[in-house]
């Protein structure tokens, strides 16, 4: 991939993978070579991404997410509080079931932008701690499944983590996401 490769969809997938990569090594590197993408490749879509983000006089955050990911497969009108935002999805290969959503109040500014399960793509059957494995569930499964759950800062701008009771040991536990998807589970 050269500079003169257009970044899309492809190139994003690899950066979400390179943020996963960090808890998840292996899933990672088996979806990399899923993607035909080389370690080079890896490495230069995250520079190029990062260059986007940070670059002076560049896109907007929704913009640039447009720009890459094309038209959104689907926008709904949401109300989150006393707020309405504008919820837009689009399909990513390396994950059939969910959707790569971008949350954007009136105007463009993006809130959230993390993978969610895909309209009609059933839920995993999450009962107890041990059901959550990497890669199974998003932040919205786990909150719903576990509820009541207290959100937590996580490491990283793109990681999030909920802090639950499993409700079969009543153990405390933090499950840790990233980009939306679950990564790993740690004790409370």
């Amino acid at each position: 991939m050269t500079a003169a490769t257009p970044f899309g969809p492809l190139q994003f997938q690899l950066v979400l993978l390179r943020r996963m990569a960090d808890h998840q090594p292996d899933l990672a590197e088996d979806a990399r070579h899923e993607l035909s993408a080389t370690l080079a490749e890896a490495r230069e879509a995250n520079r190029r991404w990062q260059a986007m983000v940070r670059g002076p006089g560049g896109r907007g955050v929704l913009r640039r997410y447009r720009s890459v990911l094309g038209e959104p497969e689907r926008s709904v009108r949401r109300k989150v509080g006393d707020l309405e935002c504008d919820a837009l999805t689009w399909a990513l290969p390396l994950w059939p079931g969910l959707r790569f959503e971008v949350m954007a109040a009136p105007g463009g500014a993006v809130w959230n932008a993390w993978l969610v399960r895909a309209p009609g793509t059933p839920a995993p059957e999450l009962r107890t701690a041990a059901d959550l494995t990497p890669w199974s569930c998003t932040v919205d499964e786990v909150a719903r499944a576990f509820a009541p759950v207290r959100p937590m800062e996580g490491s990283a701008p793109t990681r999030w983590a909920l802090a639950f009771t499993d409700p079969a040991t009543r153990a405390p536990y933090v499950a840790e996401f990233t980009w939306g998807l679950f990564q790993r589970l740690l004790p409370g």
